[in-house]
């Protein structure tokens, strides 16, 4: 499969990018400085560009099979990468033909907003609501203009982050209220479930959750 990975320097886009190559995909992977990969492989192409400018977005999306945003941006930090960036590919898709899309955004928006509830004291009742409010918002529209896009997609939402190994030993699919989840997932193992919904329709047009 020809895929092309947003957000492909990011530590989870990376590592999309990474596993990708391994399970023998010819992937695109676009980025403002695309050289920060750090990769060399016969089945890569860099692409740089900016999510944020259609052009980049409409000219790098031809010719691909599917598409995963991986953009993102430090939470605590104002701007649209992730809501404009992924409205940008969203009609750059539609362009094209192209119907896959895969994006990543995390627990806690939508329908998942009680795992908020799973994590510790300071994170639900300060950090969540006040220091990351505008992250949090841009990860919302985001997740709106994916699922008014009329593609085939499937948002991602895992827990908090870590950079343990890959295990493939996780959870996903669970009801919000499950209280057995740790709300922690490696970015290694995102990366496996996310590359795993390129060709499955387990959870087309849903957002299922990732967690240990």
């Amino acid at each position: 499969m020809r895929i092309i990975v947003f957000g492909a320097t990011g530590g989870t886009g990376k590592l999309i990018v990474e596993q990708a190559l391994e399970r023998g995909h010819q992937v695109t992977a676009f980025a403002r400085a695309p050289e920060k990969l750090g990769l060399n492989h016969p089945a890569l192409t860099l692409y740089q560009g900016d999510a944020l400018n259609p052009a980049d977005v409409e000219e790098a999306v031809r010719g691909h099979d599917a598409v995963v945003c991986a953009l993102g941006a430090p939470a605590n930090k104002t701007g649209v990468i992730r809501s404009e960036g992924t409205r940008n590919i969203i009609h750059a898709m539609r362009k094209a033909g192209v119907r896959r899309l895969v994006t990543q955004t995390s627990l806690g928006y939508g329908d998942s907003k009680a795992t908020l509830k799973r994590t510790p004291f300071v994170f639900r009742v300060l950090i969540a609501p006040i220091l990351l409010k505008e992250g949090f918002a841009d990860h919302a529209l985001q997740e709106e203009y994916v699922k008014a896009s009329g593609l085939d997609w499937v948002i991602v939402r895992p827990g908090n982050l870590t950079d343990g190994p890959r295990t493939r030993a996780y959870r996903h699919g669970f009801a919000a209220t499950d209280k057995e989840i740790t709300v922690n997932v490696s970015r290694a193992d995102v990366a496996d479930f996310v590359l795993e919904q390129l060709a499955s329709d387990a959870y087309l047009q849903q957002t299922p959750g990732i967690s240990y």
